[in-house]
């Protein structure tokens, strides 16, 4: 085996996914883009580690094809490194390890074709193609009828009448927050200042993604102190809350558990179909702190059981388990008022982000700030704060005033029509980089 001189980052294939691990150890899943190969995109993702390090990173590949040790330049170029395994005989290489490695000899984008491969091509003579046969099956997508308003009125009536632009976008975001992800996805909503929305925004963004894509949604109060997420959502058969969970996670992990086991630890919310992992608002901060590794155990759990998973986080920004929440978040959405302090928080957030490391930097960059009206606003104060944040973030998007989200359960059936709509198009931003 070689001696590791440079940064060393590694991959596993499963299929058409891959877990890959940077060279400072963060993990984080892999999937292969339209007809790409799964291998080409670790290459691309290494040659992201080459580039951010400023030096060649020695990628080790595990999978059904064996184990390659492969240098991957800042501009992507790959040469297999020498000795990394054994050859079967003195003078003769490993067949499947030898095409595996012709395979991943390519430059970012285009494949490096052999010379051997070049002549034998060359050499042979196009074969003529098959004739085309018809297909018995006639594919056909949804004609976009309208289902809403008087177009939709008229449409039920068997009158056509084209989808309006409003319409189709609304099509084009329900279509956005529906999808499913290979592996579990996180999503973390914070800002330092509490009463700023958090719980609330938790939970509609869970009930959007578990009414539109079929549940295995989980709503996570990661609060150190006092979560309220428990008291506006349903409690189901158990009370319990993450301190009954973690002491049982490693049975939850063992292969022989079943999909169900998880239900004594969770609160099923019956109609938004989302469940919902409690803290407990009754103990001291001191009686329930997670520390970073319990932290990664639950994160197992919840990863094993959900495909997505949104931290309702606390108001202590240096607590060990709200750090490690940004760490393993793929998403930020900030929720804030139409007011100076809470807006004035997110941005302070947004900067301590941007100076933490160069993941959270991306993290703020990306996140999507949510600007709710508490109390009808006047449209210059709500003005203001989406103007401030539109240069610095990806998206800002606003949320009316509607009285049932003031206090009580959080149910999105009970929302305004336009206040529905606008959840959707929070949960649609977010979903978008997921």
């Amino acid at each position: 085996m070689s001696t590791a001189t440079h940064p060393r980052a590694y991959a596993t294939v499963t299929g058409p996914t891959a877990t890959f691990i940077t060279p400072d150890g963060h993990t984080e899943p892999l999937t292969a883009t339209g007809n790409d190969d799964i291998r080409l995109t670790i290459v691309r993702r290494a040659a992201e580690e080459a580039r951010r390090t400023g030096t060649p990173v020695e990628l080790v590949t595990a999978g059904d094809r064996g184990e390659h040790h492969l240098l991957v330049t800042t501009t992507g170029e790959i040469t297999p490194v020498p000795d990394t395994a054994p050859s079967l005989e003195p003078d003769q290489p490993d067949p499947e390890s030898a095409e595996a490695d012709a395979s991943l000899t390519l430059h970012l984008g285009e494949e490096v074709r052999e010379p051997a491969q070049e002549q034998q091509s060359a050499a042979q003579a196009p074969a003529p193609e098959p004739p085309t046969r018809a297909s018995f099956i006639t594919h056909t997508t949804d004609s976009a009828r309208p289902v809403t308003g008087w177009r939709g009125a008229l449409s039920s009536l068997g009158i056509t009448v084209k989808p309006s632009p409003a319409e189709l976008a609304r099509r084009d975001r329900e279509a956005v927050v529906s999808r499913h992800w290979a592996g579990c996805r996180t999503i973390a909503v914070v800002n330092g200042k509490g009463g700023v929305g958090k719980t609330m925004t938790t939970a509609m963004l869970a009930a959007v993604y578990a009414r539109y894509g079929g549940g295995n949604v989980l709503a996570w109060d990661n609060n150190d102190t006092r979560g309220t997420l428990g008291w506006r959502t349903e409690q189901g058969l158990y009370d319990t809350t993450v301190r009954d969970l973690l002491p049982a996670a490693p049975t939850l992990l063992d292969p022989a558990a079943s999909v169900s086991d998880i239900t004594r630890y969770v609160h099923h919310q019956c109609v938004d179909r989302y469940d919902v992992l409690r803290s407990n608002p009754e103990l001291l901060a001191t009686d329930q702190r997670i520390a970073e590794a319990e932290f990664d155990l639950l994160m197992q759990v919840a990863a094993r059981y959900y495909r997505l998973v949104i931290f309702d986080s606390g108001n202590d920004e240096s607590a060990q388990r709200w750090l490690r929440m940004i760490d393993s978040s793929y998403q930020l959405v900030i929720p804030t008022l139409a007011a100076p302090e809470p807006a004035e928080s997110a941005a302070l957030l947004l900067d301590a982000l941007r100076q933490r490391d160069e993941r959270s930097a991306a993290l703020a960059a990306h996140a999507v700030v949510v600007v709710t009206q508490s109390e009808p606003a006047r449209r210059a104060d709500l003005d203001r704060v989406v103007d401030g944040f539109a240069p610095h973030v990806r998206a800002v998007a606003t949320i009316p005033f509607d009285p049932a989200l003031k206090s009580g359960p959080l149910r999105f059936e009970a929302l305004r029509p336009a206040t529905r709509d606008a959840w959707v198009a929070v949960a649609a931003h977010a979903a978008e980089k997921l």
